[in-house]
């Protein structure tokens, strides 16, 4: 019987992709190790999942750590309970594009070197799974590749700097042995079919500043709206794919990128949102540097505007990426990205629906 553990629980990606995993892979358990302070809440994620997925009950383990700290943080049980893992699936991160470097470090970078150093005290690893993201590419110009990772990119801040400096640790340990598949979703909204989500950044703040201008909306074009794309990916499609994959012998040692292989371009985005919010574009030509530069520094322009500064460099990014590796190794497996076009839609409607949900991730 095999065992797995899971980092990043009860996050966005790790609620839905737990029980994924456990009826795939029957007759296993997982061990979640779960911040003290998100206990309760991931105590009442497993409900949740015990009862939509009654053939996870009593499957699954709840222990305390942190990546931060020497040993992760574990206690006398928690390292009982992960002694028997044979699959690791590494999703925790700070995922905030302001985040102060301390922590980005602290937690992207040795945390994930704290996994890797669990990993090879286990015995009978299989494999660890690895989650990364596509904006290890920084700034790159042009199609980031699947396989690369140091193309002499600029970074735009800690999150992807961070996060580059992680997915090297893992390719070293991959390097030397350690058996393992990395995952590079783009930027993950909600669920392409009931529009659900835990957080609303990325897109979601564009969505925001619209619904704050009157009928006819102001919109800064900050780079080429025809020709920059926004690599946004719906949860379901990263969860069913990283599920399949995770399986395959072929995917072992190989590197994807979980995004639409068909981005919309900042210009299809921003139409499919105003038309859904009933508003009418005017775009205004503006340049990045001094916008980014305004709206960062002056004190309550961000909350006036609904979005941080720092998410306006993505809507001028020069970035595309190559999604080759992920297409054929999916293939005839039945898990496909859906177009944008196809849920926008219900991204904007579960929004407007829940207000209750903020921009900020679990951390």
């Amino acid at each position: 019987m095999s065992t797995l553990l899971m980092t990043g629980f009860p996050g966005f990606l790790g609620s839905a992709l737990l029980p994924r995993l456990l009826a795939r892979r029957e007759g296993s358990t997982a061990v979640c190790l779960v911040q003290p302070r998100h206990l309760d809440t991931a105590r009442a994620r497993v409900g949740e999942i015990e009862r939509e997925h009654p053939d996870t009950r009593g499957r699954v383990t709840l222990v305390t750590g942190d990546l931060t700290r020497r040993g992760l943080g574990l206690d006398d049980d928690g390292r009982a309970a992960v002694e028997g893992v044979t699959e690791v699936w590494h999703l925790a991160a700070v995922y905030d594009l302001a985040v102060a470097p301390a922590l980005a470090h602290a937690v992207n970078v040795d945390g994930t070197a704290a996994v890797i150093d669990l990993c090879r005290t286990l015995p009978g690893l299989t494999r660890l799974q690895y989650v990364s993201t596509c904006y290890v590419s920084g700034r790159y110009e042009g199609e980031f590749p699947e396989d690369g990772l140091d193309e002499g990119q600029e970074f735009r801040n800690h999150y992807e700097s961070t996060k580059y400096e992680a997915e090297m640790l893992v390719r070293k340990a991959m390097a030397d042995g350690l058996p393992a598949t990395i995952y590079r979703p783009g930027i993950v909204v909600g669920d392409s079919t009931t529009g659900a989500t835990q957080k609303y950044d990325g897109p979601y703040f564009l969505a925001t500043f619209l619904r704050r201008q009157p009928k006819v909306a102001l919109v800064p074009a900050l780079g080429d709206r025809d020709r920059v794309k926004v690599c946004v990916v719906p949860r379901d499609f990263v969860v069913d794919a990283m599920d399949v994959l995770s399986v395959l012998d072929r995917s072992l040692g190989r590197t994807y990128a979980l995004t639409d292989p068909e981005p919309p371009s900042v210009r299809e985005l921003v139409t499919a949102f105003a038309g859904h919010l009933g508003k009418r574009l005017v775009w205004v030509p503006l340049p990045l540097r001094p916008v980014h530069l305004l709206v960062g520094s002056v004190p309550g322009m961000e909350r006036l505007m609904g979005l941080p500064a720092e998410a306006l460099d993505y809507f001028a990014s020069p970035t595309t990426y190559a999604t080759t590796q992920t297409t054929t190794d999916l293939e005839g497996t039945g898990v496909t990205c859906p177009p944008f076009s196809s849920y926008a839609d219900r991204l904007l409607d579960y929004m407007l629906a829940h207000p209750e949900v903020d921009a900020h991730a679990m951390a």
